[in-house]
């Protein structure tokens, strides 16, 4: 709960003087440190009360109080305002022989002088300049043409990240005329939470959190903006027309401490750290909580910066080193459907090939017909498609602009496009299925997904042998695996005997795998591989986990009805249960492979670990079963409640977080002492 114990003592100007401190500093471990000390609750009842003070005595109303945040009426429009010192846009690289022109050209306007580099996350996000006067937030504005931008200070109060009051207090927050720059942008999470709310009202999703970003930023109605969340991080300080640290990294560090957030960055000694750091962040890209498009590399030197210029359109001392595009325009040729190892069929676009995130995209998910109805799509659409990191290639929005007449409307086959089957849509679902048991396009999917790198790792096992199996007869569920003789694997199309050896040699060694891996290759409804390692964890054996109440499902940590249901109905069928006798019998392990020393202790009971990074001597689902064994949980993100982070090579913002939040993080080494002392 919030502190109240001086509140009512004094006059009511010590009371609303109390209430702003005490909200700023909550906004502060909120936004900026993400480490929030009371609820929201809690926090809007603060609010409440220093509005009504301030409505009773509006002669104490100051321009900096939070309440100032809330947002007026709708703006008419926005005023043009006019940078005191341009806001000039980078030149762009694309790649490492660029950064190094880069590095050479700067190196020669030095003429022998030291140099370092900045090394910054490009936030994908809109520039907006900040305005302070004597350390009061006076003007927001958008970066615009780079000249002259649009007046949003109203927007710009509502973004709380960003204090309306500087907490530093040295004479650089005192200066008349401080401009802050930063980038504003939308989380991942606030953004599909604006598109669902968008949704839900049957408007337009946005493409992108940038565009979703700049769209807010210049509505006229600042509680909208208000209730868009948008967030800021700080990447610059001038006073007045010139830099007001003797280095860029002075000046960072200096934002930081007046109470901005500033994105991960590294001080350079070399255009090789600089790439080291470009490297580390585009393989750490995914991991982020908001989008980034790349690094920006800035001369530390304000005294270079300013000896180097700017040509018209960019500055000399400064570059932009872009990751390869994540969104790509192309067209849709057909559509046709796919059948999965559940029978559920899935339209899939075939694509104009266009290359996106560094690679040749032929195909997109169209997920379900209510999707195509949502986008509104037609065979023969352009449309605008997005690859994230290993994730299949999506539709994001259809190109209307650019329809010629000759498009078609798609329609779900009411057969099954492989067998013939009967396809049924049942009422309240948004996915049609084939109902027929012996679908082969099923039984293949199930043989892929039981073979899968994350299930039984039956290395070798592929399309085109799942085809054969399926087409020959040679299986009739993923049991018969275990059946195959050399023979039968050797007369395939394209194998020879030591293919077909190795092939087999896969296939026992598959035997040993663990339970967990052995739910999530048995495929069941609503169980991925954490839910399946949650399940097996709990059971111990596949006899008791089919065994188990959806009572007892629903009980356990982290599984809802709705997991409880699936997994209870899967096993009460009678041809499941059958399979998995099978399984046994072929000597798969069906039981919780026994922990280090063959002991469970409850010695992390109540404790929350996070992993990052790779480890050396495990796996992370490796370490997460030896957390989960003495009765600690495994979490995916870092927070005040996390009582240990274990972190491998390359671990990403998640460590980052941890540092910043003071959460203990221990090596490899450490956690195995750790375990070693929990025994």
């Amino acid at each position: 709960m919030a502190k109240t114990s001086t509140r009512g003592a004094g006059t009511t100007a010590q009371e609303i003087e109390e209430l702003r401190d005490e909200l700023r500093r909550h906004e502060e471990l909120y936004y900026v440190y993400d480490n929030p000390e009371i609820s929201d609750a809690d926090y809007d009842a603060l609010m409440a009360r220093l509005q009504e003070l301030e409505a009773a005595h509006p002669e104490l109303a100051t321009a900096d109080s939070p309440t100032r945040r809330v947002g007026g009426r709708p703006l008419e429009g926005f005023e043009q305002y006019e940078h005191r010192r341009p806001m000039l846009s980078l030149d762009n690289s694309y790649n490492i022989e660029d950064l190094r022109a880069f590095d050479e050209r700067v190196k020669r306007l030095a003429d022998g002088r030291r140099l370092e580099y900045v090394a910054e996350l490009k936030i994908d996000g809109l520039s907006i300049s900040l305005h302070y006067e004597r350390g009061l937030l006076a003007r927001g504005v958008t970066r615009g043409d780079g000249r002259r931008g649009e007046d949003v200070t109203q927007n710009v109060r509502t973004i709380r990240s960003i204090p309306l009051r500087l907490k530093d207090e040295t004479p650089a927050a005192d200066l008349p005329n401080l401009e802050v720059r930063g980038e504003a942008y939308l989380s991942r999470k606030t953004f599909e939470r604006i598109n669902a709310d968008r949704e839900a009202a049957e408007e337009p999703r946005f493409a992108n959190p940038r565009n979703a970003a700049a769209g807010t930023i210049r509505q006229l109605d600042p509680k909208i903006v208000a209730a868009r969340r948008l967030d800021l991080f700080a990447y610059d300080v001038i006073g007045g027309e010139r830099k007001v640290f003797a280095t860029h990294w002075e000046g960072l560090e200096w934002l930081e401490r007046a109470g901005f957030r500033i994105s991960h960055r590294k001080l350079c000694l070399s255009i090789d750290e600089v790439i080291e750091f470009c490297n580390e962040m585009e393989a750490r890209r995914d991991a982020l909580e908001y989008e980034i498009d790349g690094v920006v590399v800035k001369v530390n030197s304000a005294a270079l910066q300013e000896e180097f210029g700017a040509t018209a359109k960019s500055p000399r001392w400064a570059i932009a080193y872009k990751y390869p595009a994540r969104q790509a325009t192309t067209q849709i040729l057909d559509i046709i459907v796919q059948v999965g190892r559940t029978g559920a069929l899935t339209p899939v676009a075939v694509l104009a090939p266009v290359l996106v995130a560094g690679s040749t995209v032929a195909r997109a998910t169209l997920h379900n017909e209510d999707e195509i109805k949502r986008l509104g799509l037609l065979k023969g659409d352009w449309v605008l498609i997005e690859k994230s990191g290993d994730v299949i290639p999506k539709v994001i929005k259809v190109v209307e602009s650019r329809r010629a007449g000759t498009e078609k409307r798609f329609r779900m086959p009411k057969a099954c496009p492989v067998c013939g089957g009967v396809v049924s849509r049942p009422e309240g679902e948004v996915v049609s299925r084939c109902v027929a048991a012996d679908c082969p396009a099923q039984l293949k999917a199930r043989l892929l997904h039981y073979a899968s790198r994350r299930a039984m790792r039956i290395e070798g096992l592929g399309d085109a042998l799942a085809d054969q199996f399926v087409q020959k007869k040679m299986v009739r569920d993923v049991a018969g695996l275990y059946d195959l003789t050399h023979e039968q694997v050797a007369g395939l199309e394209r194998m020879a005997e030591k293919s077909a050896s190795n092939l087999l040699a896969q296939i026992e060694a598959s035997k040993t795998r663990d339970l967990p891996q052995l739910v999530f290759g048995l495929g069941l409804r609503h169980v991925g591989e954490r839910t399946a390692a949650i399940l097996a964890r709990n059971f111990r054996t596949l006899a008791g986990l089919g065994a188990a109440s959806v009572e007892a499902l629903d009980a356990v940590p982290e599984i809802g009805l709705t997991v409880a249901e699936s997994v209870h109905d899967w096993f009460a069928d009678e041809g499941n249960r059958a399979l998995c006798e099978r399984l046994r019998a072929a000597g798969v392990r069906t039981e919780m492979e026994a922990v280090a020393g063959g002991v469970r202790t409850e010695a992390f009971a109540g404790m929350l670990f996070v992993l990052t990074g790779k480890l050396e001597t495990m796996t992370r689902d490796e370490a997460a079963a030896l957390v989960e064994a003495h009765g600690g949980r495994v979490t995916s993100s870092v927070s005040k409640k996390t009582s240990y982070v274990i972190a491998g090579e390359e671990a990403g913002s998640k460590l980052d977080k941890a540092q910043t939040l003071g959460v203990r993080v221990l090596g490899e080494a450490e956690f195995k002492e750790l375990l070693a002392g929990s025994v």
